[in-house]
C-alpha cells in the first residue's frame, strides 16, 4: 500500500486546504460540516495516498472526493435527519448576493460554477475533476449562468 509521509502531507494540506473548504462549505453551507467533509477528504488523502501524476490531477482528486463527500454526508444525513424549520436559524447565508445565488443553485450547477468562477478552473480541468465530459460542463455552465441571469434580474454579467 503506497504511503504518504508527514511532510508530503502537510505540503498536499497548505496547498489545497483552502480550495477543498470552498468547495465544501459550497455544499454543506455551514462551517462544522463544512469542517468534517474537509477533514474526511484529507484523511483519505492520508490512508490511500494515491499518486498524482501532475498539480491538475492532485487538485482534480481532492476536488472530486470532497465533492463525493459532501454529496454522501447531505443525501444520507442532512435530507434525512433534519427539516428545514430547524435549520433555518443555524444556515449561514452569504451576505454577497451573487455568491448567495450561486449557493441557491442545483448542486450539478453549483459546482462547475463555483470552480470556474471562483477557484478559476478551465471546463477542461472541471470535467476531468468531476469525471464528466468537458461539453457537459460547458453545457452545465451555460444552464447555470441562465439561471443566475433570472434570478438576479439580467444582473449577473458572464465576464
Amino acid at each position: 500500500m503506497p504511503t504518504m509521509n508527514d511532510q508530503q502531507f502537510r505540503e498536499l494540506y497548505d496547498r489545497h486546504v483552502g480550495m477543498v473548504y470552498r468547495v465544501c462549505y459550497a455544499y454543506m453551507k455551514s462551517p462544522s460540516p463544512t469542517e468534517d467533509a474537509v477533514q474526511e477528504t484529507f484523511i483519505r488523502a492520508l490512508t490511500r495516498a494515491p499518486r498524482f501524476e501532475s498539480s491538475s490531477h492532485e487538485r482534480g482528486w481532492l476536488v472530486r472526493t470532497a465533492t463525493n463527500i459532501c454529496k454522501d454526508t447531505v443525501k444520507t444525513w442532512w435530507r434525512s435527519k433534519v427539516t428545514l424549520d430547524m435549520t433555518a436559524d443555524t444556515v449561514d447565508t452569504p451576505t454577497d448576493s451573487l455568491l448567495g445565488a450561486v449557493m441557491s443553485l442545483p448542486d450539478k450547477y453549483k459546482t462547475v460554477i463555483y470552480l470556474y468562477y471562483y477557484e478559476g478552473y478551465t471546463s477542461a480541468e472541471i470535467a476531468q475533476a468531476l469525471g464528466q465530459r468537458a461539453s457537459t460542463v460547458r453545457n452545465h455552465l451555460s444552464e447555470a449562468r441562465k439561471l443566475l441571469r433570472q434570478q438576479l434580474g439580467g444582473e449577473f454579467d458572464e465576464e
